[in-house]
Parts: C-alpha cells; structure tokens; sequence
C-alpha cells in the first residue's frame, strides 16, 4: 500500500499548510481514522442514467463505496464511502441569479475535488457560489466522518465528525464535532463542536450552543482519529446490514415500489416496510419496520426505524428517526437524532421543523406541536418550553431568546427561507410529480439507473489505490 500512503501523506501536508497557522494539525487524525485494510474491501460504483450529463475522472486515487450521478473530475484524493451527489448540476445555457444578478453559463458544471480527504462523506452539488458557477470545487479539504458538504467552494477545511458545511463559502476554516454552519461567506473561523449557527446577511441570525458535555456523550473524535459515541454505537449496529448490497454491481430485491417511487438498490430496507408514491429512498438510507408516505423522502445516511411518515416528509443527511410518528410536511434536519423508544415515543406535529443537527433522546413521550421549530437537546416535554416556538410566532419576531437559543433579525424571512428550501427539496426529489415532465424528480429519474462498479488492486505497491479512467466525455 505503499502508494495509498503517499497519497494520505502528500493530502496532510496540502491540509496543513492552511490549517497549521490556526493551530490544527492533521496528520495523526488522517493516518489512523481509516483501517488501511478498508480500502482493500469496499468498491466504488458510479451511475449512468439518461438524465445526468457522463462525465467520471479520477488518477493517482483511492475511491471507496458509492460515487455517482454527473460530471466529476476527481485528483489524488481519498474518498471512503463518500456520496458524491451530481444530479443537481447546471448546465450550459443556465441562467443562475445570484444576489439579484443574472449570468449564464459558458459550459456544463462539474464537480471538482483536488487533494481532499473526504470520510463516509456526502457531497451535494446545488452549488450557491457566484465566483465559479460552472465548477463545485472542494480542493484541500477534510471532511470527517458522517459530515455534510452541501453547495460551497471550500478550501482549507476541517470538518469535524458529524459536522455540516451548508450553503457557504469557507477559506481556511475549522468546524467542530456536531456542528452545523450555514453562514455565508467565512474566512480563518473556528466553530465550536455542537454549534449551530445560521446567518443570511443582515437578514437574520439563529444562534444554539449545546450545554456543556453533551456532545461528547454523543460524537467525540478524539487527537488520534478514533470515534466514539452513541452516533457512533448506533451506526455501527447496523453497518453489517449493508455489506452484502456493497458486494455487487446491482443487489437483488423482491420489495414492493410504486412505479412513481425509487428505492435506490443500495439502501437497507428491512421488516415490514411500505413506500408511497412519489417517495424517495435514496443509497445508503436504513429503512426498518416503517411507512414512508406519499412524497417522502430518505436521504444519504439517514436512518429511519419503527417510524411512520404521513407524506411530503423530508429527512435530510445523516438523520436517524426512531419509534416516531412524523406529521405531512414535516422536515428533519441534517444529522438530528430523533430517538423514541417503544414505551415513549415521539410524535411531531405536522408542517413542523426539526433543525439541523437537534437531539431529541426521549425519557418520556414527547408531542411535538404543529407548526413548530425545535432544537438543541431534548429529553423530555418540559424541555420544549426552552427549545420550541410556533412558526408563525417565530415569523412576527425578531428579537428571541429562547434557552441556550437567540434569534435577531426578519422572522418571516427565516421562516420562509426554510420554507422554500424545504419545498425546493420535495420539488427536486419528485415528490408532487404528477404524470408530467415537468414535475419529474430524482424519484423518477433514477428508476433506470445503471450501475457499475469499480475495484481496488489488492496487492503491490497499488494495493487499495484504484485504476486511472476516464469515463465519458
């Protein structure tokens, strides 16, 4: 494995030239985080579907697990089950708005990683930078494990386990364990684990910090790159669950999907499980004993068990619902840990909003109202009084101090914004497709995908590094 070495070491050092002068070296994380035996057993798999412009290069890599949909170029870079997401790329022609200005793009965009270290990673692609919108860069960056990048160019950065880059634009950067960053435009910034902070401009400010020890309770990576828990406990009982998926080009499955629906061949789905139309259920979701209703959808590392979703219910990356009954329209942020249990379940109330990255751990059985905003850590009913607003009071304020919680700025602007991304999301997935072109989503434009995979060497000096190719154009 002496070149996958090589490669992990010519990435720490690209790494640390941005992040040393702040006080982060990574070397000691990035060289113990992943067993290098791994790499001899997961393979990589890319999708062709009619829908996606074909486009996949990658030279002097390591790739792992899924990798697909659109055009990517990839550099000496190591990707462990990452999920590399293009299916929301613009293409030539495109008129993007950004700030109130127009421009149209000269070519098709891609995705562009280069010395980047990404973990059990997804990456998104409805990119929101106006400096280069033909190409998602990510560049030096490392991404730790079960973290989110979503729609930025970033550079020098360090994403913490479990950690989000949503929306934004990092420059030599730090993200905490757990914590959530949807900020804008952020240069040489280090967030503490469990923060959760969401800024627009001038608009508006949500600001949540976890009590002190509780995030290490449930994610701490410690200065030697090991994981531990109860995030990490709770994935890896059911990480066998996927390997036998993993261990071909396209798994079997008898499970009922309405014509409408996709449940994508490598996601889990065990018990008795029903899907309604229009849902989407995408790779690498965990779906067990549940209904998921009409217009619902799992994403990337979502976990959903003993649950029922009423319909148009979105659950985005990495969240886990357990023995929870989920009203229509209902979001689950990035990463949130919804855990009921069978003596005390959760039930949360239609139209309402779990933000990113929230705990609810129930001690006791908790009804969520309609119409709310939730957050921080939640382990019984008294905990909503600090933790909890009416959406429609939340869209009249603009000055609120709730608990460990303060929001400043246009109400109605944050509600809404929510709102239409949310709405975005269930648009993109498919979820109010009726019959024409125009409402088709991923739901039913991945139905046809073809998948193929792609395998490491497993001795010599290229032993875990994969071949260099290039598919498509």
């Amino acid at each position: 494995m002496k070149k996958l070495e090589a490669v992990f070491d010519h990435i720490t050092s690209r790494v640390n030239v941005n992040l040393k002068p702040m006080g982060i070296d990574v070397r000691t994380i990035l060289q113990n985080c992943i067993p290098r035996e791994r790499h001899l057993l997961y393979y990589a798999f890319y999708a062709l579907t009619e829908d996606h412009p074909i486009s996949f290069k990658f030279r002097h890599s390591n790739l792992a697990g899924t990798y697909f949909l659109g055009k990517t170029q990839v550099d000496h870079s190591v990707l462990y089950k990452s999920n590399v997401r293009g299916d929301e790329l613009k293409r030539k022609g495109d008129v993007v708005e950004f700030n109130g200005v127009k421009t149209k793009l000269f070519y098709d965009e891609v995705i562009r990683i280069i010395n980047s270290f990404l973990v059990k990673t997804l990456v998104h692609n409805n990119s929101k930078n106006p400096e280069t919108p033909e190409v998602f860069r990510i560049l030096n960056s490392t991404a730790m494990h079960f973290s989110n990048i979503h729609g930025t160019t970033l550079e020098g950065v360090y994403l913490g386990a479990f950690a989000t880059a949503d929306l934004s634009i990092m420059h030599n950067c730090v993200i905490g364990d757990f914590a959530y960053v949807q900020a804008g435009d952020l240069s040489r910034i280090t967030v503490e684990p469990g923060r959760v902070w969401i800024k627009a401009n001038n608009l508006f400010e949500f600001n949540y910090l976890y009590p002190e020890g509780v995030i290490e309770q449930y994610v701490k990576l410690d200065e030697n790159g090991y994981l531990t828990g109860k995030f990490v406990d709770y994935v890896d009982e059911y990480k066998e669950d996927f390997v036998p998926i993993y261990s071909t080009a396209r798994p079997e499955t008898d499970f009922d999907v309405p014509e409408t629906a996709y449940v994508s061949p490598y996601a889990v789905i065990k018990g008795k499980c029903e899907v309604g139309e229009n849902a989407l259920i995408v790779q690498r979701a965990h779906i067990e004993d549940s209904y998921i209703g009409k217009g619902s959808n799992a994403q990337e590392n979502c976990y959903i068990q003993n649950s029922i979703y009423k319909g148009n219910n979105v659950t985005a990356h990495g969240g886990k619902v357990v023995w929870t009954t989920v009203g229509e329209n209902v979001f689950v942020g990035f990463n949130s840990f919804v855990h009921g249990r069978q003596d005390c379940p959760i039930t949360i109330g239609r139209d309402s909003i779990v933000m990113p990255h929230t705990i609810i751990d129930a001690e006791e059985c908790i009804i969520i109202p309609d119409n709310s905003a939730v957050w921080g850590y939640i382990t019984s009913q008294a905990d909503l009084e600090t933790q909890c607003i009416n959406l429609d009071e939340l869209a009249k304020a603009s000055n609120v101090t709730l608990g460990a919680a303060t929001f400043t700025g246009d109400g109605k602007a944050f509600v809404e914004a929510f709102r239409h991304r949310i709405d975005h999301i269930r648009e993109e997935n498919g979820a109010y497709f009726d019959g024409s072109d125009k409402t088709r989503g991923h739901a039913q434009k991945t139905r046809d995908a073809a998948f193929n995979i792609l395998q490491p060497f497993q001795s010599g000096q290229d032993a875990g590094m994969y071949p260099t190719m290039t598919i498509g154009d």
